[in-house]
C-alpha cells in the first residue's frame, strides 16, 4: 500500500485513490478488443534488422526511428514516438502503441492514461521526470507510430518495429521490465495468453525480470482492476529489491 504522503500526492494530481481499499473480488480482462482494420496500401522499405541496430547509440537509434518507413504507419504519422526518461534507468516500462496525443506530442503515455501512469509511478516514488537516477524510469512503446484511429497494432507492424525496442532495452539495461497492455506483453513474451493468466508472477525477457500488468487506458475503463495493477507494481518493486536495486 502507498504511504500517506504518496496517497496525498495522488490526490493532488486530481486522479483520486486507485489503490485497493478492500479485498472485494474484481473481474475483467482486456484480452478481448476490437478486431484490427486494414491499413492503406503503401510501399514500405525493408524492415530494420536487429543485428544492424546492435551498434547504434541513442542519437543514431533515435534518428533511425525518425526516418523509418518500414510499414504503412509512416504514411499517416505526425511524428514518431521514440521514448522518454532516464536512458540508464533501473525500471523500463513498455507500452503498446501511440495514440492521438502521443502522435501530436512525440512522447509515450500522455493524456489521461499518461496521468494515471504518472500517479502509479509516484505511488512507488518513481518518475519519468528528471531527478535522482534511482527514482527515474524509461518508457517506450512496442510501436513508434500511431495506428490509424487508434486501432490495434497488426502483427506485421509489431514485427517490423520490434528491433527498435530490442535495441532500446539493450541500451537501457534495465533491472526490471514492466509490460503494460496485451500487445506489449504478448510481443515481449511471445505468447497469446491473456494478461489475466500471466500477471501475478515474474517472467523473464532475455534474462531481465519482467512483470505483466494492465495498460492505464484499460484501467480508466475498468477501474476495479486498479487493485490488481497495484499488486503488479508491488511485485515488480519487490523483485527489483531482491536483486539489490
Amino acid at each position: 500500500m502507498p504511504t500517506e504522503r504518496q496517497r496525498a500526492m495522488l490526490r493532488e494530481m486530481g486522479i483520486g485513490p486507485w489503490w485497493p481499499d478492500d479485498d472485494a473480488a474484481r473481474s475483467g480482462d482486456p484480452a478481448a478488443s476490437a478486431a484490427p482494420v486494414a491499413s492503406p496500401p503503401a510501399a514500405p522499405d525493408a524492415a530494420p534488422v536487429a543485428s544492424a541496430l546492435d551498434t547504434l547509440s541513442w542519437p543514431a537509434l533515435r534518428e533511425a526511428v525518425a526516418q523509418c518507413r518500414a510499414c504503412a504507419l509512416c504514411e499517416r504519422r505526425r511524428q514518431t514516438v521514440f521514448g522518454v526518461g532516464n536512458e540508464r534507468a533501473q525500471w523500463m516500462i513498455v507500452g503498446e502503441a501511440p495514440g492521438e496525443q502521443e502522435d501530436l506530442l512525440g512522447e509515450p503515455f500522455v493524456g489521461p492514461a499518461g496521468r494515471l501512469l504518472d500517479a502509479m509511478l509516484a505511488a512507488l516514488d518513481l518518475t519519468r521526470e528528471p531527478g535522482p537516477p534511482e527514482r527515474q524510469v524509461y518508457i517506450a512503446n512496442t510501436l513508434k507510430c500511431r495506428p490509424p484511429g487508434n486501432r490495434n497494432p497488426q502483427p506485421d507492424e509489431l514485427a517490423r518495429c520490434e528491433p527498435f525496442l530490442v535495441r532500446q532495452i539493450q541500451l537501457v539495461q534495465p533491472r526490471i521490465l514492466l509490460a503494460m497492455g496485451r500487445f506489449a506483453v504478448q510481443s515481449l513474451l511471445r505468447t497469446d495468453e491473456p494478461i489475466g493468466r500471466l500477471r501475478g508472477r515474474v517472467h523473464a525477457y532475455r534474462g531481465v525480470p519482467l512483470v505483466v500488468t494492465y495498460h492505464p487506458a484499460y484501467l480508466l475503463r475498468q477501474p476495479a482492476d486498479k487493485a490488481k495493477a497495484w499488486d503488479d507494481l508491488c511485485l515488480a518493486a519487490e523483485t527489483l529489491a531482491r536483486r539489490g536495486g
